[in-house]
């Protein structure tokens, strides 16, 4: 399964030197980033659809959708558990693809045929299920990457694939703006990109079997690395661990904060813009210097400062930034600030943070990386979508400022980070 050996690669490659690269690992490396590559390629084909979908009859609509999303994810769960409980890894990856992109045929279908386009309530069913699907393609791929690569090739290469997931969204999004605006001289409708994106998720199918090939998950001895019968185990596995248990916490806490920032980010841009199109290119903005920081370290940082903090030090570096720019945030509520905050938090997330929590399963069983993973990545981190989307509706009754609130909630997960930390020092010494 692991394709490398220790011996160090010719320091004269320049490409060796930045990836920190070992022979034999580059064309798993490159399959890799090219699968994260076109599954984030068809996801933000569509994201632009479904934002636009949620807010079609009033933003009042999102913390129902988040709700809608979360309970969603509940039922989903199950399903996928036991069908990772009947099949090897090297089948039931490409089958939860081609059946969302089968999902994808059937909404251009229904756009295309249904009076009205379906209306709203074809639009909100679409919201919610592109909700499911990115995190659940999303968590399989990452629980397929903590599968084949060792942890020190994780701390070396994850920085590398996560890039390639960087470009597939900077591609997907500047293609579906182009293609909307008309700007290439040909206009998609929502359908046409639905079809793109089923494109997309196929090609990320075949880099996925490629991957597979050369990492020789079709040996049938390997049976032992696959997950096991029991669709419950994942979760057990979460009731009995308390170093999951962390990882829920983290996760949710993160996601709670993400929505806070969300929520401060509109008041604040609404305020300091008066007209949507000076907003929209506020957002853009943001959007554009989030993804350069992340590509800058994700080439250049990533992999060098998990090699040298380590993965428990890493993972006190978004919540620390997060405390930080909540404080400057509750001093200067302006957007100047808020951009700082915004970038940095974007880039250290997709750049640093994703790849270091990715890690933390690396040393774990196949029902951890393949059940409970899926059940964190999906449902908690949906049930701190919808905590943080109802929680400043509490806070607006009590008359409490969501300021001083989330500024508290990224203390307690701060604690929570060095917690986790502690845990998987003890686990990696055992």
């Amino acid at each position: 399964m692991n394709p490398s050996n220790n011996n160090p690669v010719d320091t004269h490659s320049w490409l060796q030197r930045v990836v920190l690269l070992r022979v034999g690992e580059g064309r798993a490396l490159l399959w890799a980033a090219a699968y994260f590559f076109f599954l984030l390629l068809s996801f933000y084909f569509l994201r632009p659809v479904r934002e636009a979908m949620g807010i079609a009859k009033g933003v009042d609509k999102l913390p129902w959708l988040m709700t809608a999303t979360m309970l969603a994810m509940l039922v989903a769960n199950p399903v996928y558990a036991m069908l990772v409980s009947k099949l090897a890894r090297r089948r039931f990856i490409p089958i939860v693809s081609h059946f969302f992109a089968a999902n994808l045929l059937l909404f251009v279908l229904l756009f295309k045929f249904l009076p009205e386009h379906g209306g709203a309530i074809l639009g909100y069913v679409f919201y919610v299920w592109l909700s499911v699907f990115n995190l659940f393609v999303v968590s399989i791929f990452w629980s397929l990457m903590t599968d084949v690569f060792n942890e020190d090739q994780g701390k070396r290469l994850f920085g590398m694939i996560s890039m390639g997931g960087t470009l597939g969204a900077i591609v997907g999004a500047a293609t579906t703006e182009a293609l909307s605006r008309g700007s290439w001289g040909v206009k998609f409708e929502p359908v046409g990109l639905m079809v793109l994106a089923c494109v997309g998720l196929e090609l990320a199918v075949l880099c996925m079997t490629r991957l597979a090939a050369n990492f020789s998950l079709e040996n049938i001895k390997q049976t032992v690395r696959e997950p096991g019968p029991d669709f419950r185990q994942g979760f057990r596995s979460i009731m009995q661990s308390s170093y999951l248990q962390m990882i829920c916490l983290f996760i949710l806490l993160f996601a709670v904060t993400s929505t806070f920032l969300y929520l401060m980010q509109a008041d604040i841009v609404a305020r300091s813009f008066t007209d949507n199109a000076m907003r929209t290119a506020a957002f853009a903005r943001m959007d554009l210097w989030g993804n350069v920081l992340t590509l800058s370290l994700q080439l250049f940082v990533t992999s060098r400062l998990l090699r040298g903090l380590g993965v428990s030090g890493v993972l006190l570096i978004l919540p620390l930034v997060t405390i930080t720019g909540f404080g400057a945030l509750l001093i200067w509520p302006g957007f100047a600030a808020l951009a700082i905050v915004q970038v940095l938090r974007r880039g250290l997330h997709y750049a640093v943070d994703r790849p270091a929590r990715e890690i933390l399963y690396i040393n774990l069983g196949p029902d951890e990386r393949y059940k409970s993973k899926a059940f964190i990545d999906t449902f908690i981190y949906r049930g701190g979508d919808m905590l943080g989307v109802w929680i400043p509706s509490l806070l607006t009754w009590l008359a409490i400022p969501l300021g001083l609130v989330a500024l508290s909630t990224a203390t307690v997960w701060l604690w929570v980070s060095a917690a986790l930390g502690r845990s998987l020092k003890r686990r990696s010494s055992e």
